[in-house]
């Protein structure tokens, strides 16, 4: 294994010197989501996500952010009692930033399927992340890069998994209560056909379906701001109203002012212009209209392959895409439509 595999997965797990390794929770000034997910193949969390599918009451203490989605995908193949969660510190913090886990994680909790806490990990195994259930413990092993599950089940020793079940459980009850700063999906998509129409909370749905937990992040160079943006253009929304919908009077997504940037790239990028609108006194709005084809016509799922395709271009000192023919004179966007 490489230095930098190595660093990957210290940082994954949430563990190593702060000052030298990047910390993935958030803390600190640690790469947030998007750098420590998708990891790819992750033999390691798939192997967790099967250990804990069909558990019932499970008590998770020390989660990283890198188990987090199979923690999450586990329970949706689970029933009974919520699962009480208890991660390390800054991972909730990180979910305010992580449109695709952010809201699938507040939409489990709205739906009391999982507790989340913040907490201290259990001084048991490697890493101090232990899952705690009647039927047996699991507790994560081995070095840095080489993570495996250690699993004791009831029938084998019902002493040490009553004694590791206790002392979970005990550390979540102390651990801190954390509101997720994201919306869950359904208040998410409800505020989306209030705000702008059904046509755009259909496409995000089937977007957010189609993403892995990690993608479109709050800093990777195409920002789920970026994804919002782009999709508002494809249905001609006001610029305004889609900012009234993911700002801190509508479903708290980001600060509104964050899109201005964002949406400029959009243009410089020629994907979308901004056309002025008069609407009475006061300063024009900007309705958001889609110009490229591509974008256009696109299903949902395949936008953020068009976005990472037009961004992977190379750019003119006005940020506008080196090639030719970008320049010749588009069709009108009304023969463009595809409704």
């Amino acid at each position: 294994m490489s230095d930098d595999e190595a660093e990957r997965d210290a940082a994954a797990d949430g563990e190593g010197d702060r000052g030298s390794v990047p910390d993935p929770d958030g803390v600190e000034g640690g790469p947030e989501v998007a750098d420590v997910l998708p990891r790819g193949d992750d033999p390691f969390a798939e192997s967790v996500e099967a250990a804990l599918a069909g558990r019932s009451a499970v008590v998770a203490v020390g989660v990283p952010l890198r188990l987090l989605p199979a923690v999450l995908a586990a329970r949706e193949r689970s029933s009974g009692a919520p699962w009480r969660i208890a991660c390390r510190p800054g991972v909730v913090d990180a979910l305010s930033r992580a449109l695709v886990l952010g809201t699938a994680i507040a939409e489990a909790v709205e739906r009391d399927e999982i507790r989340i806490r913040t907490g201290e990990p259990l001084d048991h195994g490697a890493g101090g992340t232990v899952f705690a259930s009647p039927d047996g413990v699991d507790a994560v092993v081995g070095p840095r890069g080489d993570r495996s599950l250690a699993t004791t089940a009831v029938d084998d020793d019902p002493e040490t998994v009553d004694a590791v079940s206790g002392a979970a459980a005990s550390r979540f009850e102390a651990a801190t209560a954390e509101s997720v700063a994201m919306p869950s999906r359904t208040r998410l998509l409800a505020a989306a056909r209030e705000v702008l129409d059904d046509r755009f909370a259909d496409d995000l749905a089937t977007l957010l379906e189609s993403l892995e937990p990690g993608e479109f992040g709050r800093t990777t160079g195409i920002s789920d701001r970026t994804l919002l943006v782009a999709l508002a253009a494809r249905h001609d929304h006001l610029f305004r109203d889609l900012r009234r919908w993911v700002g801190t009077d509508g479903v708290g997504i980001a600060p509104e002012q964050e899109f201005t940037a964002d949406r400029r790239t959009l243009v410089d990028r020629e994907l979308i212009e901004s056309i002025k609108v008069p609407m009475g006194p006061g300063r024009p709005m900007f309705r958001l209209r889609a110009v490229d084809d591509a974008l256009l016509r696109a299903r949902p799922e395949e936008v953020p392959s068009i976005l990472e395709g037009q961004f992977a271009l190379p750019t003119d000192e006005d940020g506008r895409p080196r090639r030719e023919e970008s320049r010749k004179e588009r069709r009108p966007v009304w023969e463009r439509r595809r409704w």
